[in-house]
């Protein structure tokens, strides 16, 4: 018999600063058997945190359903606020191919998620990236353009009709973008100094929609406890830009203005294809071990599962 395919999803959550809350939204996913939790980390700054998840489709779908579930009773968007810009209380769930998996796969196991999610908790959905309905509506910025705040002047216009569930946001949850995409880094450069126009103006030269660095997107944003900026990117096609690439074009811009780079960070996990070697030093790490590799973390937890 056929092996169901192996699917990884990575839900963005908005919350970052209580973290009993980020354990018991992540916690209600990873509890279903047959989902592996490949990685949790929260950020203050951003307000948000990003889970790693892997499983075969029915299980996953089985422990998104209970992500967003939690989600919603623990996240007040009306009180929310941080560095990152979110359209909802869970603000996207991207499903990725593993293995030998479609994007195909992918797509068909976002369609049907986001109709379930549409339907058990009246939360509007739009579907992005490969699972979108309509060009508009590919891009996750162009889709959470406006954020929470804007949501209800925004599902106004005919052409921001969810794609399921109610035509109106969810009073504390907004909505939720549900997409199929090939894999991604997360990558940011924090920058040594406290000029959020020094990020903005860098992000804006090396993101794609600017003219910038093929499959780039960039924003620039303020760490405000740590008193410097960052350029907080996803290389939505490391094929195209590799991580090294980017810090690199970043390095010359920031140097440019009179900047130096303070460090970099990896946000969840990576493919080891995107990385170059010795990357904790060539891309000037943060804090990275072989653990942050997509690859090494997946197949650790499925042994240590089968034990």
């Amino acid at each position: 018999m056929e092996e169901e395919p192996l699917i990884e999803s990575v839900p963005n959550f908005s919350e970052g600063r209580d973290p009993d809350a980020a354990r018991a939204i992540a916690g209600a996913a990873s509890s279903v058997e047959g989902v592996w939790r490949l990685d949790l980390s929260s950020d203050p700054d951003h307000n948000r945190s990003v889970l790693t998840l892997a499983g075969r489709p029915a299980p996953l779908r089985e422990a998104l359903l209970g992500l967003v579930a939690e989600a919603l009773r623990r996240i007040d968007l009306r009180r929310h606020s941080g560095g990152h810009p979110r359209l909802g209380a869970v603000d996207v769930v991207p499903f990725i191919p593993l293995g030998g998996t479609s994007l195909g796969e992918c797509v068909r196991e976002a369609r049907a998620l986001g109709e379930e999610v549409g339907r058990r908790h009246a939360l509007p959905v739009y579907l992005y990236e490969a699972a979108a309905t309509s060009p508009g509506r590919r891009n996750l910025a162009d889709v959470r353009r406006g954020q929470f705040e804007g949501l209800a002047e925004k599902m106004r216009h005919p052409e921001w009709k969810p794609d399921f569930g109610p035509s109106e946001p969810h009073p504390t949850a907004g909505a939720v973008a549900i997409g199929a995409r090939k894999p991604l880094v997360a990558f940011n450069v924090n920058l040594e100094t406290s000029d959020l126009g020094v990020a903005k103006a860098i992000a804006r030269a090396v993101r794609e929609s600017s003219g910038g660095m093929p499959a780039v997107k960039a924003l620039g944003l303020e760490l405000r406890e740590r008193g410097i900026v960052q350029v907080s990117m996803n290389l939505t096609d490391f094929e195209l830009t590799a991580p090294l690439a980017a810090l690199e074009r970043i390095r010359a811009l920031a140097a440019e203005r009179g900047v130096r780079i303070v460090e970099s960070e990896i946000v969840g996990l990576v493919p080891q294809a995107a990385l170059p070697p010795d990357p904790a030093r060539a891309l000037e790490l943060a804090a990275f071990d072989d653990s942050q590799i997509l690859e090494n973390r997946l197949n650790r937890v499925r042994r240590a599962d089968a034990s």
